[in-house]
């Protein structure tokens, strides 16, 4: 444009961008790396599950995504550091982190065992923290800025209603991951690292099944839109946070919800 603002082509475009996402193989994890993939950001994803993650590395390159697929848990600390070698050796940069790895482990509060707490706590949090401070080491060593984007949750934005959700465990983790953005983003801003967290409400994924099975029609009658959230909902927030349409933004945690949080 001839003021000098960007178009929108380029504003939203992540052509010559490396993306990391975490639990990209299936449900809001491959939903993301799909809409960063078709901006035009080469991928790495990682999964626990092979037979998942190959599948996802299939389905991504059929659609003409360039990705590579490496196995592992974001709870191991040694496949973190192969996870960011082997996003180096295959690419020689990293550009976005997205954290979507989780899991989550439901029980009445009272009777919540602690080494599920400690579990998700070693994954949720613990693990999230761990890759984030190295892949920001790299990308301050890069020196030309990069993006992080935490994928928390309303949970952590709010108590909740046990009805809806008893797994106190999860909560605190994704409320903790809330806190990790914020921080992170006033520290990491001196960099150009941008950082914010998208807080879904409830999607169809294989971590929510038994609870929607349960719960779908409590937790649609008292969300304002009426409904739980739809696939292709969310990858478009998570290109906006990872393109030059998000510059000024930073420290965010932005619901994605149909206004349950409202």
């Amino acid at each position: 444009m001839g003021d000098g603002v960007p178009g929108l082509d380029e504003l939203f475009s992540l052509k010559g961008k490396v993306a990391l996402v975490t639990g990209g193989s299936r449900g809001l994890g491959l939903e993301i790396a799909q809409g960063l993939g078709e901006a035009g950001a080469r991928l790495v994803i990682t999964a626990r599950r092979e037979a998942y993650l190959k599948e996802a590395e299939a389905t991504l390159r059929a659609r003409g995504i360039e990705v590579l697929a490496l196995q592992g848990s974001v709870a191991d600390e040694a496949d973190l550091a192969r996870w960011l070698e082997g996003t180096l050796g295959g690419y020689g940069r990293i550009d976005i982190l997205v954290n979507n790895a989780g899991v989550s482990w439901g029980a009445p509060t009272l009777e919540m065992p602690f080494e599920r707490w400690r579990q998700v706590m070693e994954t949720n949090l613990d693990g999230t923290w761990r890759l984030t401070q190295a892949v920001c080491r790299q990308m301050v060593q890069q020196g030309d800025g990069g993006r992080v984007i935490n994928v928390a949750s309303i949970a952590g934005l709010a108590g909740g209603r046990p009805d809806e959700l008893s797994a106190i465990g999860y909560a605190v983790s994704k409320a903790g991951v809330v806190g990790l953005t914020r921080t992170l983003a006033t520290h990491m801003a001196p960099h150009g690292i941008l950082v914010n967290a998208i807080c879904p409400g409830f999607f169809p994924t294989r971590m929510t099944r038994g609870i929607l099975e349960e719960a779908e029609a409590i937790i649609s009658q008292r969300t304002p839109l009426g409904r739980i959230g739809r696939p292709g909902e969310l990858k478009g927030l998570a290109v906006f946070l990872a393109a030059p349409a998000s510059s000024y933004i930073t420290g965010q945690a932005i619901a994605v919800d149909g206004g349950a949080t409202a």
